[in-house]
């Protein structure tokens, strides 16, 4: 069971997401239904640990094995979808990812669970990454020099409520 859930101002998202860099490029998800680009990563799952489940959601979308490097943000975000207008309460870690072997198996598989859209996978570059529709914003700033410590970001954007 995943941990998101709707309550009757919006949704609630406990999400990881997986930062995977390869010169100069972030790897980022789009899919046939969305008019941006997202990380790669999913829902964490009731009683599954983020670190297991960043693992998990890498091996999903991705085919590959992935190990964590380090944990680098944790993210508010309060927001509303721009292409459903919904709104949404989401709580995120983001984690530094480095292959285990090769990284030219990597290929999307995965679907959007909600309307079964196919998502596919593109490397953005990372110091032209606020030309993009690319979320979470912050990516486009703090991706360009990478720090060790723990992070943490709010974004409230967009809202109705």
């Amino acid at each position: 069971m995943d941990l998101t859930f709707r309550t009757n101002k919006g949704k609630f998202n406990y999400r990881v997401g997986a930062i995977i860099i390869k010169d100069g490029k972030v790897l980022m998800v789009k899919n046939s239904r969305a008019s941006y680009y997202y990380s790669v990563g999913g829902r964490v799952k009731f009683n599954e640990t983020c670190d297991a489940a960043i693992v998990r959601e890498v091996k999903e979308e991705l085919g590959v094995d992935m190990e964590i490097d380090y944990l680098a943000y944790f993210h508010e975000n309060l927001f509303d979808e721009k292409d459903t207008n919904e709104h949404f309460h989401e709580i995120a870690l983001f984690y530094i990812m480095k292959p285990i072997k090769d990284w030219s198996k990597i290929a999307c598989n995965s679907f959007v669970e909600e309307d079964g859209a196919k998502e596919y996978l593109e490397w953005l570059p990372i110091d032209k990454l606020s030309e993009f529709m690319a979320y979470p914003a912050f990516f486009a700033s703090e991706l360009k020099v990478l720090h060790r410590e723990l992070k943490h970001i709010t974004e409230v954007r967009n809202c109705r409520v």
